[in-house]
């Protein structure tokens, strides 16, 4: 007896893992699938490279003339190799006339003022000037204005810059394993990114679950596929067939995108940490500051528990598209086509949402109540749990989570596929909530 037993669930096993076979094979053999793991790569090393290719690559030098009757800007202004500027001895009229017959970027136009109440400066151009030169020329004038009055009311600018002071607080983790540095900023990027493709990617999947389940549904292959394999067996070969090409893409994704980033900034020689600052025109000191900011935040990244993080996020991806792909899968064989199953996607794809609007509040408060129960709970956890993993929650809750994440996706396909085994076979049938509880209900 126990030999039929072990011998039958041996059979059944053979028959859920060819469905996970074909679904599998089937997906990852689509053009659509090849090309979106080569393009999707792409896109996302170029969303992060060409930002900072842009700001370290030299454009073409831009002339500013400046027409100063107030005295007080002569000579103030330096050049670099991004901007230089003129100045002009002419009135105001002979300088716009003579604006469109140059090679000129614009004429800046300085009136004379009173410095207590500044006003009156003009850009002339033919075309309107970037928001970065608009701020860059602005910025030039406040603090030269400012140094002006600084002179005239005796104050020594040295001085008063000696005065003004940043405080950098240093924060350090403690606990029984000992003391370890912490950085508020990196934890929050990381967080916000971990569960923003938490959440990306349960939705993308989920959906693809349900649009298989209808097309194979309506195109009636179902019914012959039912002949050969129970529906639940059907149901979690998708699921987990679906599933692993999500886990595939996924891996294809991550390993393309930092081996064309690696590439890029290694061909075009560029150190994140010394990256050219987006503005053209800066205070030397600005430039400095903002350098050592971001200089700092990319060797604050080993404060992060990458090996933690990515365990958990693979861990939550898998379970967290098995809780919901189940459902997705359900309300695909409840329904006949895609506009049926929209009354049915908005109740599952709502805790989805709902997490995402909590990160906030998640993020003021990491250790507080709302940040506990909300991972503990398997329709919010997956999200919520992503964004409190770089602060560092206590172990016990991380297995908690994990406790109640798994028992979530089992009680999830069991629901689901008691719907599944009566919806997958239905069709024309006007299905609303009443059924579904009355399939649910249904014996064997």
């Amino acid at each position: 007896m126990r030999f039929l037993f072990l011998r039958c669930k041996e059979v059944k096993m053979n028959k859920i893992a060819l469905i996970v076979r074909r679904e599998y094979l089937t997906r990852v053999r689509k053009k659509s699938f090849i090309i979106m793991s080569i393009v999707g790569p792409l896109l996302f090393a170029l969303i992060f490279v060409v930002p900072i290719w842009l700001a370290s690559r030299e454009g073409d030098e831009k002339i500013i003339e400046i027409l100063d009757e107030s005295g007080y800007f002569r000579g103030k202004f330096g050049s670099n190799g991004a901007v230089s500027f003129t100045y002009l001895d002419n009135t105001i009229e002979e300088a716009k006339n003579d604006l469109t017959s140059k090679s000129s970027y614009g004429l800046l136009y300085i009136p004379k003022f009173d410095l207590d109440d500044p006003g009156g400066f003009t850009f002339f151009a033919e075309k309107h000037p970037s928001l970065e030169i608009q701020a860059s020329l602005e910025r030039l004038l406040k603090n030269e204005i400012e140094e002006i009055k600084l002179n005239k009311s005796g104050i020594d600018k040295e001085k008063l810059n000696r005065i003004k002071t940043n405080i950098k607080l240093n924060i350090i983790n403690v606990s029984d394993k000992g003391e370890t540095e912490g950085d508020v900023t990196v934890a929050t990027v990381a967080g916000y990114t971990s569960a923003l493709l938490i959440y990306f990617f349960i939705f993308l999947y989920g959906v693809q679950t349900l649009r298989g389940v209808i097309e194979e549904k309506t195109s009636r292959i179902v019914e012959i596929i039912i002949s050969s394999v129970k529906p639940f067996q059907l149901m979690m070969g998708k699921i987990i067939g679906i599933g692993a090409v999500g886990l595939t893409q996924l891996i294809l994704w991550a390993s393309f995108t930092f081996l064309i980033q690696q590439a890029v900034l290694g061909f075009y020689n560029i150190d994140l940490s010394k990256s050219r600052q987006m503005e053209i025109i800066q205070d030397s000191e600005e430039v400095a500051n903002q350098g050592i900011i971001v200089q700092e935040f990319f060797e604050k990244l080993g404060t992060v528990n990458f090996p933690l993080l990515i365990g958990m996020f693979l861990f939550y991806f898998l379970t967290a598209y098995m809780f919901y792909g189940s459902l997705f899968a359900a309300v695909g064989s409840a329904v006949d086509n895609d506009s049926d199953a929209q009354q049915f996607q908005l109740p599952i794809t709502l805790p989805l949402i709902f997490s995402i609007m909590l990160l906030a509040a998640i993020l003021r408060d990491p250790h507080g109540n709302l940040a506990f129960w909300t991972s503990v709970i398997p329709f919010t956890s997956p999200v919520v749990m992503m964004m409190r993993i770089p602060f560092d929650p206590p172990a016990w809750q991380i297995v908690l989570s994990m406790i109640f994440m798994i028992a979530g996706f089992i009680a999830s396909t069991w629901f689901a596929g008691r719907i599944y085994r009566i919806g997958i076979l239905m069709h024309g049938a006007k299905v609303n909530y009443k059924i579904l509880v009355k399939w649910f209900m249904m014996r064997n």
